[in-house]
């Protein structure tokens, strides 16, 4: 199975942003900790990152063409903007989990709104970087 894993916009910057809700762990500790899962879960793994919407776009767009079987997102603060990254999920039709560090139901109000969710399978929240592993365990488990 090859399951291609996105992260949107300051998700390269943990560990130094805002700790108290991220928590220490650094983006290198998070791509350390996804190739251990894709090994273990015996799945061929991409991981991807950018801060622009367009490139987010065009990934999910060639995930469609290049084999990918599963989508792990987390849009970040495109999660609660993005229509582009929503119709972008809804075209590849790929089985997609939505992924989110901290429990964003808990924090402003403006963050409650997903888009990307809403062409998602599932959404895991609140569980830091673990919540990665169960999306991928996710996705394996539930193969069609």
């Amino acid at each position: 199975m090859k399951i291609l894993v996105i992260n949107g916009p300051n998700i390269n910057m943990l560990g130094i942003r805002e700790k108290n809700i991220y928590g220490a762990e650094t983006y290198e500790d998070l791509k350390a900790l996804l190739e251990k899962t894709f090994a273990e879960k015996g799945v061929e793994g991409e991981i991807y990152q950018s801060n622009h919407e367009g490139d987010l776009v065009d990934r999910i767009q060639q995930a469609y063409f290049d084999g990918t079987e599963g989508i792990v997102i987390n849009p970040a603060a495109y999660t609660h903007t993005s229509v582009a990254i929503l119709d972008a999920l809804k075209a590849v039709r790929l089985p997609a989990v939505e992924v989110h560090i901290s429990d964003v139901k808990e924090r402003e109000d403006f963050r409650r709104i997903s888009y990307a969710g809403k062409a998602c399978v599932k959404t895991i929240m609140g569980r830091g970087l673990k919540g990665y592993v169960d999306a991928i365990a996710f996705l394996v488990e539930n193969k069609a």
